[in-house]
């Protein structure tokens, strides 16, 4: 039980550093986000809880596979939340992102890669 609240806390640090470092600068905070925290995270949780290294390699490469169809949800973004105001924008990009996995998801499956 220590070592999930441990892992918690931890995780949840992150995110709060995240957000205080984006209220002070923009760049520095969008910078911070950008950096794969989370999954070094995960794949440090995974190797401490002596998962194979198969799976730790999957869940690398399947996260590499996951990030590329949510990129257009930051360009999108910007541009939805000066029309349609915050929850709006969020939504909508939440749902473009929701279409652009299904869409990258077919398009790799013809190179192997099995997404969904």
């Amino acid at each position: 039980m220590t070592w999930i609240l441990t892992k918690y806390f931890i995780t949840a640090a992150v995110v709060v550093i995240v957000s205080e470092f984006a209220k002070r600068s923009d760049k520095l905070g969008a910078l911070v986000a950008a950096l794969p925290m989370v999954t070094i995270l995960t794949l440090i949780w995974l190797h401490v809880e002596n998962q194979p290294e198969t799976k730790i390699a999957n869940h690398a490469w399947y996260t590499f596979w996951y990030v590329v169809p949510t990129l257009p949800m930051f360009l999108i973004f910007p541009f939805l939340l000066q029309h349609f105001g915050f929850w709006l924008a969020l939504t909508l990009s939440a749902f473009i992102t929701i279409a652009c996995f299904g869409v990258f998801a077919l398009l790799v499956r013809r190179y192997g890669i099995h997404l969904m």
